[in-house]
């Protein structure tokens, strides 16, 4: 059995914080500099703009954003982990600790139809997975409001096939436009049920930037997303060019026959997630 006390579940979720709404992805970020070779005029400059924009926030220790989200927290707690306390509520702390001693925007209101802002950003999202072994590994996702707003899910019927998947992710994305900050990265979530489709579509935005689906058909799927994303012309921001998808990952879940649950969750340009094995 390993022991792992609150407050250092507390003072690390309260470091990934500041670093995952601080420091892009290192990959993600060379994956913007190798669009932007491919562009030209406008969309070319705004691109340039990101990656300045990405290198100030690093050398500065400032967001990259000023939506510093909601926190999602995905868990893997080892069965022979002991921790003195509940867990989703020291995750909490942990964002708390952050939001405020970083300086981190506070985005959570406490009731959904009264609108009061909870001024520490919490309470955070979290999913728990059980694992076998001593490791507890926490990844945080600061997640914004604005490719989150449109993101969807869809109940398909099966006869609708992979065309069918294909329609509704390119007719999500065309409705996103620029409102969703692309260049996006594409999770899409097929299988399960409702609620697990969006779950493992929130999942695939958590793999890396050049990670392909080990999956046959997933593969081929998102190769053939990212290009006829691409195509639809939106562009950075929204105002025309080659890069609207940096990359689109598909998950996979197994689910009853009669359904084809599909969840496009997007995320825009300033990919944020960091991770801390315990």
């Amino acid at each position: 059995m390993k022991f792992i006390s609150k407050e250092l579940i507390v003072d690390e979720v309260s470091k990934l914080c500041i670093e995952a709404c601080t420091y892009i992805d290192k990959e993600v970020l060379n994956k913007i500099k190798l669009c932007c070779e491919k562009e030209v005029g406008l969309s070319k400059n705004i691109l340039e703009q990101i990656i300045e924009n990405d290198i100030l926030a690093a050398e500065e220790n400032i967001p990259m954003c000023q939506d510093t989200g909601v926190v999602v927290a995905f868990v893997e707690l080892g069965n022979e982990v002991f921790i003195d306390g509940d867990l989703t509520e020291l995750i909490s702390l942990g964002v708390k600790k952050g939001y405020t001693e970083g300086y981190l925007r506070k985005s959570m209101v406490s009731n959904p139809l009264k609108r009061v802002n909870t001024k520490d950003n919490t309470p955070a999202i979290v999913h728990i997975k059980t694992t076998l072994g001593d490791k507890l590994k926490i990844t945080i996702c600061p997640k914004g409001a604005g490719s989150e707003n449109m993101s969807q899910v869809k109940m398909l019927s099966p006869s609708e096939g992979i065309l069918g998947i294909k329609k509704f992710v390119i007719d999500v994305i065309k409705n996103a436009s620029g409102r969703a900050c692309p260049p996006l990265i594409v999770g899409v979530g097929i299988g399960g049920d409702l609620e697990k489709s969006c779950l493992i579509a929130k999942e695939a935005l958590l793999r890396d930037i050049n990670d392909e689906s080990s999956d046959e058909m997933a593969n081929k799927l998102e190769k053939e997303l990212l290009k006829e994303i691409n195509d639809l012309n939106i562009g950075p921001m929204g105002l025309k060019g080659k890069t609207t998808a940096l990359a689109v990952k598909v998950n996979l879940f197994p689910c009853h026959i009669a359904s084809l649950p599909v969840c496009v969750n997007l995320m825009c340009h300033a990919s944020r997630h960091k991770e801390v094995i315990l």
